[in-house]
């Protein structure tokens, strides 16, 4: 068994790696603000990773119960009108769309 200080030098290393991998990007964000690059990544990251998130969860729920294969779609479609209908809020959407889904899922 490793001793109390290895441990907590290991922990201490973990720590600061950890810290510095994920203040690194807000520390250079500030220079490329201003960068086109920067601005269509805004814009389309968050639509990306919803994507590939709703992808994968449809995708496994799809293949593990086939009465459900029109209830993703019909709570895919909740869930981007409410997002377009309510200010683009996206934990709202996410949400209601869950629910929608959740509901159908459980009461059909």
């Amino acid at each position: 068994m490793p001793s109390t200080a290895y441990l907590l030098a290991v922990l201490a290393i973990a720590f600061t790696i950890t810290f510095a991998l994920r203040a690194m990007p807000f520390a250079v964000l500030g220079r490329l603000r201003g960068s086109a690059i920067v601005q269509q990544l805004s814009a389309w990251m968050p639509v990306g990773i919803l994507a590939i998130l709703a992808v994968a969860a449809l995708h496994g729920t799809l293949a593990a119960d086939r009465h459900a294969t029109w209830y993703a779609p019909l709570a895919v479609a909740v869930t981007a009108g409410v997002h377009l209908a309510f200010g683009r809020r996206t934990i709202l959407s996410v949400g209601i769309g869950t629910a929608v889904y959740v509901a159908l899922v459980n009461t059909f």
